[in-house]
């Protein structure tokens, strides 16, 4: 059955936009994790234009689930890392212009960059996650790299307007999560997805996790954190 890690980064963002210390990220994990949450999902950027190092640690001394700890393959951030070690890391590709991550890792170009980072937190104890597209290619250098897991980067499947687009991006996933397994790694999935489009991709099984946030936060503003986070919980295993 699918898991759901809930990302709590847009908590951050409405708190970030006032300057204050409220909302909580910390506080909604707690909620997610009530309301059926298997893991929270944070995404500490360098420039900490949400997600602060103090939710880290906090959130590493609190949660009940797993921690998830997105980042960039620097030095710094394996760092941090190291010292607070999360239950995983998921390596992302990070520019400092961009609304939110734009697409997967280019492994095969940055392989000795993400080696070195995956050999250092490994060392650490700590499984490694590559964010990637649904590319044969970066799924086979994830796993020479020694990834334990890849996450696939749904997000040109979510932005496709046209029904044979989507199915096409959709085809994509598929033969990715079947390269993925074939090669023996734990496969996760997200970007972009929400309460409308992730029924077609848990259809597709073969899926450890999907971590999911935008959509999960902006519905919580509607309906509330506890209930937003049950309803995925329940696309998700309904279909898994």
């Amino acid at each position: 059955m699918a898991k759901l890690g809930v990302n709590v980064d847009h908590v951050a963002t409405v708190r970030q936009a006032r300057g204050i210390n409220e909302p909580d990220p910390v506080t909604a994990a707690a909620i997610a994790e009530l309301a059926g949450a298997d893991s929270i999902t944070v995404h500490l950027r360098e420039d900490r234009r949400h997600i602060q190092d103090r939710d880290v640690e906090v959130l590493r001394k609190t949660i009940k689930t797993r921690l998830n700890l997105e980042m960039a393959a620097t030095d710094e951030m394996v760092g941090i890392a190291l010292k607070i070690l999360p239950d995983y890391v998921t390596l992302v590709p990070e520019k400092r212009q961009e609304l939110t991550t734009e697409g997967g890792l280019d492994v095969v170009r940055n392989r000795q960059e993400l080696k070195t980072a995956i050999e250092m937190l490994q060392q650490g104890g700590i499984p490694v996650s590559l964010f990637v597209d649904p590319d044969i290619e970066q799924i086979k250098e994830s796993h020479r790299l020694g990834a334990d897991t890849i996450e696939i980067h749904t997000g040109a499947y979510c932005e496709a307007r046209r029904a044979d687009e989507r199915q096409l991006e959709l085809v994509k996933i598929q033969n990715a999560i079947r390269a993925g397994r074939k090669l023996g790694l734990g496969v996760n999935a997200g970007h972009g997805l929400n309460y409308h489009n992730v029924q077609e991709v848990v259809a597709l099984g073969g899926i450890d996790e999907f971590n999911i946030g935008h959509s999960i936060v902006s519905r919580a503003v509607l309906v509330g954190f506890e209930r937003a986070v049950r309803e995925m919980v329940d696309l998700i295993r309904k279909e898994g």
